[in-house]
Parts: C-alpha cells; structure tokens; sequence
C-alpha cells in the first residue's frame, strides 16, 4: 500500500506555493523514500510533496532511467519547445497536450543537501517542468495548448 495519498484538483494545497527545504534530516529521508513508494503505486512518473499534502519543494522523479530526488529544484535554463501529451496523479483519468521546453537545466539539492545539477532533455525534461510547477501551484491543466491538426499528426509520426 502507498506511503501518502495523492490530493485531486479542486483541493487549494495543489494552488500553493511550496516552501524550501532547510532541515535535510531522517525526516526528509523517509519522506522521500515514502514519495517514491506512492509514485510507483500509483503507476506514476513524477510526484510532487504538494501533490501528498506537504508544502514542501521535494520531487520525485523516475521516467524509466531510475529514481532522481530533487530537493529545492528550480529551473535555470530552458531551451526548445515541443507539444506532447500529459496526464498527473492529481488530474486522475485526463490527459492533454502541453507546449514544454525540449531540454531544461535543473539545479536542485540532494537529501543530503549538497547541491546538484541536471541537464535533462526531451521527457525527462518534461517531468521535470512538470512536477516543479507543483512547487508553484500550477497544474498541467492551466497550460492546455490547442494543437493544430498538422502539429497532432507529427506526434502521431513519432
């Protein structure tokens, strides 16, 4: 059974913005470990501490290539643009298509707190922007892009 429940929209804690981490402690540890558990029961790719009910900027993070914690991340450089399809453990059964930058710059805090920097690129770069939004009280949802037929038929290509 899962550590944490995911909260739905509609409930105001996905609207706020997460506070920083400052004790990187046992604590933090079973929090993160719990979030990962929850993510992979519920078939998950990312999850957000806001999405568990903690307003707290922790994400976990696993599009296939392992588990990656990223404690006070923040985005510091973007480049690209594409279209692809997007669904969260907190928009149960929906899905939509989302305009993402194709490659990010993340630097961000391990659990240990020492600091790290991730150069992700196209899904993985995805989830990242993704689950940081959660940080910052913003949903998929509120990013919806209204692709035009040319754009769906070149993703159906890929």
């Amino acid at each position: 059974m899962a550590a944490y429940n995911v909260i739905t929209i509609g409930d105001d804690l996905l609207r706020a913005k997460a506070m920083a981490v400052r004790r990187f402690d046992a604590r933090l540890h079973r929090m993160l470990d719990d979030m990962a558990e929850t993510m992979y029961e519920f078939d998950g790719v990312g999850l957000a501490a806001p999405q568990i009910g903690i307003s707290k900027q922790i994400v976990v993070i696993d599009v296939g290539d392992g588990l990656v914690e990223l404690v006070n991340p923040h985005i510091v450089e973007k480049s690209g643009n594409v279209l692809g399809l997007e669904g969260c453990l907190s928009v149960p059964e929906r899905q939509g298509y989302v305009y993402r930058a194709q490659r990010v710059l993340v630097q961000a805090q391990d659990r240990f707190g020492e600091p790290l920097e991730i150069e992700a690129e196209n899904y993985f770069a995805r989830a990242c922007q993704h689950e940081i939004d959660h940080l910052n009280g913003i949903l998929y949802v509120d990013k919806l892009a209204n692709p035009s037929e040319e754009e769906l038929a070149e993703l159906e290509e890929e």
